[in-house]
């Protein structure tokens, strides 16, 4: 059995609770979390994926929030294991990349009303401070449906990594 395989099965056999909690560790939000374990089982790393896929396109506003709520700002202190991973690109970046990152996360938040969400995995602090600032320019449900796209990446990656763990 190839370790993909050993991991989505043993997510699979999971009981629903320790499933609902080991996905609420990729994704804080209720919904998500509920979306993936009633969808159980799923045989595939990709029919999870394509899964998760869905669940986040179709977050109510308020799981939304709940999603975001579980991500730190770019460039501050990491809250996880998986968000300092993802943000190792800022750890060592000049302290004017990281000032002009907490301005820019004042701003975006100013504008969108929440927290500036990227998937920043293998990504510079210089090129997530471009990316922000090129954001800061969409409209609010360009950004809203960007927002969606940046969390789908991101609970891929977090996924991916639950099912090696599990393997």
């Amino acid at each position: 059995m190839t370790d993909q395989r050993a991991g989505i099965a043993a997510f699979d056999a999971l009981s629903d609770d320790a499933a609902y909690r080991a996905v609420l560790g990729c994704c804080s939000s209720p919904g998500f979390a509920r979306t993936l374990v009633e969808g159980r089982p799923y045989g595939s790393v990709a029919a999870l994926l394509d899964a998760a896929d869905a669940a986040s396109a179709r977050l109510p506003e308020a799981e939304l929030g709940a999603a975001l709520a579980g991500h730190p700002r770019i460039g501050e202190p990491p809250q996880s294991a998986a968000s300092a991973r993802e943000q190792a690109g800022v750890a060592g970046a000049a302290d004017a990349v990281r000032a002009a990152l907490a301005a820019g996360n004042r701003a975006y938040e100013e504008r969108f009303g929440h927290i500036y969400l990227v998937c920043a995995s293998g990504r510079s602090a210089e090129e997530l401070l471009a990316l922000l600032n090129a954001r800061l320019r969409n409209d609010p449900e360009t950004e809203r449906q960007v927002v969606r796209t940046e969390l789908g990446k991101i609970n891929r990656i977090r996924l991916r990594a639950l099912l090696e763990q599990r393997s």
